[in-house]
């Protein structure tokens, strides 16, 4: 079956590369993004985003290529696999003032209307766009808004765009209006110019319009004022509906303002620091309460064990996470918001990535390819762990062990999925009490066929054991 499957994901690649062999028209015929209903006060939505499993594609150590044609090679792969959503880290020219190390960061972007000609062509890149929605399947670019790289063309055309300090051009400040000494390699934006607002819009309007991409993911959303993102996200809809992802968590009204989705760092620190024995289960209710008291109706934050940041400079998912790593990519795609597998997990990557330099994965045999698609095919059939309102509120199963293992069910429109998790170092025996209205019968995601839930049940699990059960 599964030869079959990828048998079919290759023909449509083909049809799709090859449709796009001769040149392309100055714009791609925009694909369909239907608007889901949305919270009053909040940006709409695709509506193809709550249920979505997005993947974080680093194009430069995704193949040994290390460029778009690499990563087009394995989208049947990753059609297979489960994902939905293709996040391309920056695909913008590099700047060489002041560039760390050989290649420098993705993040110091040099133009925000050209390519890096490492990874291709813009007509590839449209290629790559065209051959993801052929498999269905949706693609998003990391965006840059805050700063640019010391040489930009920006900088030199237009200097009024950009931040003073003391009086000279300055890195980025932060929140507290202080500049970041170690991002010596970029040059701060300066959001109280009206022209520069308004170049920064065309510049989004025009990936979208030329490339029929389908939204951002947004890098320290935060250190652009709110009021922008008030300003941006109509002209990007004008376009084509788009989903918004903001890499930050300290700004509630991001989610009145633009974006759809925001980054859960707290919730991947809390899940390090259970793992490393400074927390325990419970403080994963302590975060939900919080989560559900800040953000507003609706929200959904983005979850993950990595990403490009984790992995090149806190460590590899074994190095943070250890044995517990499975258990926390479980709570991840089923907690309240939306999942994320980072380049290699599917493969069990142990080696951090270099971030200034080339440095390609060397797949294998894709350890965990089972693992994950799994919980993605859970996650596209099963309404209660969709993102957001989509999905089902997390209700706690009381246990004996509560600082020990966290269980809960989420329920939406008869959907139904209960999740069990020793997030603990120690074999532990608990007791659920599940109650009359969630016994029956349930498909066990990662075991049996099926599973009888009893209003009060006893389980033996071993240390960072998870076990989910759905009702389909």
């Amino acid at each position: 079956m599964r030869i079959f499957i990828h048998s079919i994901l290759l023909s449509l690649l083909a049809c799709a590369v090859s449709s796009c062999q001769h040149q392309t028209p100055p714009a791609v015929p925009p694909s369909s993004n239907t608007a889901a209903p949305a919270p009053a006060g909040t940006p709409q939505q695709p509506d193809w985003a709550p249920h979505s499993v997005l993947y974080e594609c680093n194009i430069r150590q995704f193949s040994q290529e290390g460029n778009f044609q690499g990563v087009l090679q394995q989208l049947p792969r990753l059609k297979e696999l489960g994902v939905d959503v293709l996040w391309l880290m920056p695909v913008h020219p590099i700047g060489k003032l002041r560039r760390k190390g050989s290649l420098g960061s993705p993040y110091s972007v040099q133009d925000y209307y050209a390519i890096n000609p490492d990874f291709g062509t813009l007509d590839e890149l449209k290629n790559l766009v065209r051959a993801t929605h052929a498999l269905n399947m949706k693609l998003i670019l990391d965006w840059v808004p805050n700063h640019t790289s010391w040489d930009a063309v920006w900088k030199q055309e237009h200097p009024e765009y950009y931040t003073r300090y003391n009086g000279d051009f300055t890195v980025p400040l932060n929140e507290h209006g202080e500049p970041i000494a170690d991002w010596a390699d970029i040059c701060d934006l300066d959001y109280n110019n009206p022209d520069l607002r308004d170049a920064m819009i065309k510049a989004m309007q025009y990936w979208i319009r030329e490339c029929d991409i389908d939204g951002y993911r947004v890098d320290m959303a935060g250190l652009v004022p709110n009021d922008f993102w008030a300003q941006a996200r109509p002209a990007l809809d004008s376009v084509k509906p788009v989903f918004m992802l903001s890499e930050w968590q300290d700004e509630p009204g991001h989610f009145k303002s633009c974006f759809n989705v925001n980054y859960g760092w707290k919730w991947k620190d809390i899940t390090k620091d259970i793992w490393a024995g400074k927390q325990t289960a419970q403080s994963l209710d302590t975060l939900l309460n919080y989560l559900n008291e800040v953000y507003p109706k609706g929200y959904a934050q983005l979850y993950f064990t990595q990403n490009h940041d984790e992995n090149s400079w806190s460590g590899t998912e074994s190095e943070l996470y250890g044995a517990s790593a499975d258990a926390f990519n479980v709570l991840a795609f089923t907690w309240q918001g939306m999942p994320m597998i980072y380049s290699g997990q599917e493969d069990a990557l142990v080696k951090r990535l270099e971030f200034f330099e080339k440095d390609p994965i060397r797949w294998k045999k894709y350890a965990k390819q089972d693992f994950f698609s799994r919980l993605c095919t859970l996650k596209h059939i099963n309404k209660a762990i969709w993102a957001g309102q989509a999905g089902g509120n997390l209700e706690k199963i009381p246990t004996n062990a509560e600082n020990q293992v966290y269980a809960f069910t989420r329920e939406k429109d008869g959907d139904r999925v209960i999740v069990v998790l020793n997030l603990s170092k120690d074999r532990t025996t608990v007791t659920l009490r599940p109650g009359e209205r969630l016994a029956g019968p349930y498909a066990d995601v990662f075991g049996r066929s099926t599973l009888q839930v009893t209003k009060e049940m006893t389980l033996n699990m071993k240390p960072w054991e998870y076990q989910v059960y759905s009702s389909k």
